[in-house]
């Protein structure tokens, strides 16, 4: 894997679902329920630098049949087992179930020197190369051992 000429350096940061305000954009990754709601296994509160990045709601490899939904808190409740996220994104919008199990994390802008052997890294929108390999342009990565959930 080689890296774009400026490349984005992205580190994950653990947060509290009280971070998580009216207006916001996030990602979550779930499963989705038989009522319609997608139990998140973990959301990711975007800084408003990445708002858009993967916005809908369409098939993840987290799991087996599990799904990815990204967009605009437009409102956040409490319900009978725990907070309830609506989450509305260009094609539709998605309720999100948190459990006390689901991940919170929010982003920072990292730092190349950081990664080093052994950090444990995610890397999406590679694109493949004529010579075989892949070349990103963002790296996301977690601190003192820490890793991305997805």
């Amino acid at each position: 894997m080689t890296l774009t000429d400026n490349p984005l350096f992205v580190v994950i940061v653990p947060a509290k679902m009280a971070d998580i305000k009216q207006g916001m954009f996030v990602g979550s990754a779930g499963m989705m329920q038989p009522d319609g709601t997608q139990k998140a296994i973990e959301v990711h509160i975007f800084p408003e630098s990445m708002r858009g990045t993967g916005e809908g709601h369409y098939d993840w490899d987290l799991l087996p049949k599990s799904k990815m939904t990204n967009g605009n808190v437009e409102q956040a409740v409490t319900g009978i087992d725990g907070p309830l996220l609506s989450v509305k994104y260009k094609d539709g919008e998605k309720k999100l179930m948190v459990t006390p199990e689901t991940v919170v994390v929010t982003y920072e802008i990292g730092r190349k020197e950081e990664v080093q052997p052994g950090t444990r890294i995610f890397v999406a929108a590679a694109k493949k190369q004529p010579d075989g390999t892949v070349q990103a342009p963002r790296i996301t990565y977690g601190r003192n051992g820490q890793g991305p959930a997805f």
